[in-house]
């Protein structure tokens, strides 16, 4: 990372390109340090916007510790571009999604965004900004157009984000001030909701809402934002290198008995069900071959519980799983080579999970949870299997018919749709933002020269 004074340097070639409309995304973290599905998500339209004609596009991640911060300044340049931006900040209200260092943000936020200039700022998360970011940013330039994607519930939900009852697996179909207080008794009713208006006051500032999943963008026009405002755009994902299928044995007589899992390893997730269901599938069935291979990262980060339950469950299903850690998305192809299936048992909605693009583009069928953006991505019997979230025995059953049924494994994928590429998806978001733009460049335009006389 380069020193403070980097930072202004970083947007001198702005300039060059003065017509362009320019786009700011802004995420809570960076790729290079988190490989989370939202930040994937928004440096891959960061990117796919660069590629636009008529568009230059900037990145501002948040970065907090244990990462060192200057002491002059919050922001931070990268070495990876001149226009990817840390901004590190740490003094964060995580119930309120609210910075209390309102100085810092007047000091260094709102001195990037006047530097910059730009015609769009796109968030993605306001974890570490807070709310108040939108404020400043309205404040400082108010003919600024605001985008905000959604990509879980934190606004609405402050069990992270989940709906998920603390305490238990339980779904949460409706958020209340009540309903909230019953998962978190040291927080009273009142409390929710102070932090429901709070909350709601700085979206208003928005004049565009994205979602990826329908699932999604109804839940939060039941919570009360409006229709009007919301447009349902899927992420794009690199669609460069597709991982041919499995080669199985000549003569016909290889099944398709290669499940894996890929992403985030915490309690949300599902992966007890998959394990004890994965030990469960009678050993006729199953058989001497087959395998369940987990990819993911953060198991260190979880509680110890967790950790302890997880490493009993992997041991328990002998050789029929297998913990092979994080993996990068570069390693995605090659080690798909090698997977059939991908299993995606989480036990809260998701919205619209990076995975399950992944494994359409290369062409393999899901076996996923039966609710939220899940089930609205996958197709039951045309391009994955449902099965009953959080119920290992209808978990059983989905997994004994991908290995009993021959021809089931082929039916599904002849189905699967393709993703969206970088480029599409940023296409699209670019025709959302053309709502916007055109305004907002009327107002930024210098006026017009009268002639003489």
């Amino acid at each position: 990372m380069a020193s403070p004074a980097a930072v202004p340097s970083a947007i001198e070639d702005r300039h060059m390109t003065e017509r362009d409309l320019r786009v700011l995304i802004i995420s809570h973290g960076h790729p290079a340090f988190s490989m989370g599905g939202t930040e994937i998500a928004s440096y891959n339209l960061f990117e796919g916007l660069n590629e636009l004609p008529g568009y230059e596009s900037y990145y501002l991640a948040r970065a907090s510790s244990p990462g060192a911060r200057h002491r002059q300044s919050g922001l931070m340049s990268l070495r990876r571009g001149a226009r990817e931006i840390l901004f590190n900040t740490q003094a964060y209200d995580y119930f309120r999604l609210s910075n209390r260092n309102a100085k810092e943000l007047t000091r260094d936020f709102v001195r990037f965004l006047t530097d910059l200039a730009p015609d769009l700022v796109h968030f993605h998360h306001f974890i570490g900004l807070g709310m108040e970011s939108l404020y400043a940013l309205r404040q400082a330039l108010p003919s600024i157009r605001i985008v905000i994607t959604f990509h879980e519930f934190l606004s609405i939900c402050h069990h992270h984000g989940q709906m998920v009852k603390t305490g238990s697996d339980r779904l949460c179909y409706r958020a209340s001030p009540a309903e909230c207080a019953g998962c978190f008794p040291d927080l009273s009713p009142a409390q929710f909701y102070k932090r429901e208006r709070f909350i709601k006051t700085f979206l208003e500032l928005a004049d565009l809402y994205v979602s990826p999943s329908r699932f999604l963008l109804d839940r939060f026009v039941a919570w009360g934002l409006p229709r009007e405002k919301f447009r349902l755009i899927e992420n794009g994902i690199d669609t460069t290198v597709i991982a041919p299928p499995r080669p199985l044995a000549e003569g016909g007589s290889g099944r398709r008995n290669r499940f894996a899992y890929f992403g985030q390893i915490s309690a949300f997730k599902g992966l007890h069900v998959a394990l004890d269901a994965v030990a469960r599938v009678p050993a006729e069935t199953w058989g001497a071959d087959a395998r369940f291979m987990v990819y993911g990262s953060n198991l260190e980060g979880q509680p110890q519980a967790f950790q302890t339950r997880f490493a009993e469950l992997v041991e328990r299903s002998g050789a029929r799983a297998r913990f092979y850690g994080a993996y990068r998305p570069s390693d995605l192809p090659r080690i798909m080579r090698n997977v059939d299936w991908v299993i995606v048992p989480s036990n809260w909605w998701e919205n619209s999970p990076v995975v399950i693009q992944e494994a359409y583009l290369h062409g393999r069928p899901v076996i996923c949870s039966d609710i939220g953006g899940m089930a609205e991505k996958v197709r039951d019997g045309e391009t994955g299997l449902h099965f009953r979230v959080g119920c290992v025995e209808d978990l059983v059953d989905r997994l004994t018919e991908a290995l009993i049924m021959p021809d089931l494994w082929e039916r599904l994928r002849a189905g699967i749709p393709r993703p969206l590429s970088i480029a599409e998806a940023a296409q699209r978001h670019v025709e959302a933002y053309a709502e916007l733009l055109p305004e907002a460049r009327a107002q930024a335009a210098p006026p017009p020269i009268r002639a003489a006389g």
